[in-house]
């Protein structure tokens, strides 16, 4: 990509979208599309198709889809599969036919198999039965990363796919009633402190083990594979390391400040036992993860002390 290159980010204001724009604001490219939703209604073909006439993008990153935890897609699976299938589908579809040089699909580790060998490659896709808790979105971003292979063999669409890890960082979502496991605690423990409750309760057991990357490490890797890596197979981005939910939630209740006790409530579900990426092929490429997790959770906290103000109206009394 050229210091000038017209690129579209699609979803340019979520946790993924937001940092791909600072990211490639940061290596200097001038020329940056993006549409606020009302602005933009991706789930309306004919409008993405003008869309794609009127701004003639060269370059689209696809981070726009309809994301939440266990609950909401547990509460709204309807809505999970087929909203994400039309976004990605008019995206997709209409960058092919207006000619655009390359796109990046960004699908989710999700899509592997809930008992896949760990560390999880890329070809352990469709080897097994999803996680039931998430298969909904995990059905739509596999219908995702094929549809970038079936056009890349039926029409020479120079269109590539990444998997990311679980995320975090800025503006990220933080309702308890649709975000995922890190913005949940850190909301949950945020509040305990401040209300000086004398408990957190978590969900599950604490020992299902995940991996987590902060969303401008997975921005600068993004746009390292659209400069570096042409491939029909997605491509895992991961840190390569793992901790339990347990040992996530005493790292988030120390950068919080919270002093009281974690109750975990056995009743309610883990979610997949573990989920590592094997991140070797992007590694092998030459990229690394530059933000350890303990210092990418006290940023993310500052943002989320910014967002409470600007959204929960959560009065904050650090010290």
């Amino acid at each position: 990509m050229n210091q000038d290159a017209r690129i579209y980010v699609a979803g340019h204001r979520g946790l993924v979208g937001s940092a791909l724009w600072r990211e490639l604001q940061r290596q200097g490219f001038k020329n940056l599309l993006g549409k606020t939703r009302r602005e933009l209604n991706l789930l309306d073909s004919a409008a993405v198709q003008n869309f794609f006439a009127a701004e003639k993008p060269e370059y689209v990153f696809v981070a726009a889809a309809k994301v939440g935890g266990i609950l909401a897609n547990q509460d709204q699976p309807a809505g999970f599969l087929l909203e994400n299938l039309q976004i990605q589908n008019n995206l997709i579809e209409n960058a092919r036919r207006a000619g655009v040089a390359k796109l990046l699909f960004l699908g989710s580790s999700c899509i592997y198999p809930k008992l896949a060998p760990q560390p999880i490659k890329e070809e352990y896709l469709l080897s097994g039965p999803l996680e039931p808790t998430n298969e909904w979105y995990a059905i739509a971003k596999i219908a995702g990363v094929k549809l970038c292979q079936a056009f890349r063999r039926q029409y020479g669409c120079d269109f590539i796919s990444a998997m990311p890890t679980n995320l975090y960082g800025p503006n990220d979502n933080y309702d308890l009633q649709s975000s995922h496991v890190l913005p949940a605690l850190l909301r949950k423990f945020h509040e305990a402190k401040i209300s000086r409750a004398p408990s957190v309760t978590c969900w599950g057991t604490g020992a299902p083990r995940r991996e987590f990357l902060h969303a401008d490490d997975l921005a600068a890797a993004c746009v390292f594979l659209m400069e570096n890596y042409s491939g029909e197979l997605w491509v895992n981005i991961g840190c390569g390391r793992d901790l339990t939910i347990r040992e996530l939630a005493e790292l988030v209740k120390k950068v919080t400040g919270f002093q009281g006790e974690i109750v975990w409530d056995t009743s309610k579900p883990d979610g997949t036992p573990r989920k590592l990426l094997d991140s070797s092929r992007i590694f092998a490429l030459g990229w690394k993860p530059g933000i350890d997790l303990p210092a990418g959770l006290a940023l993310t906290y500052r943002d989320f002390l910014a967002a409470t103000t600007r959204d929960y109206a959560v009065s904050d009394s650090q010290p």
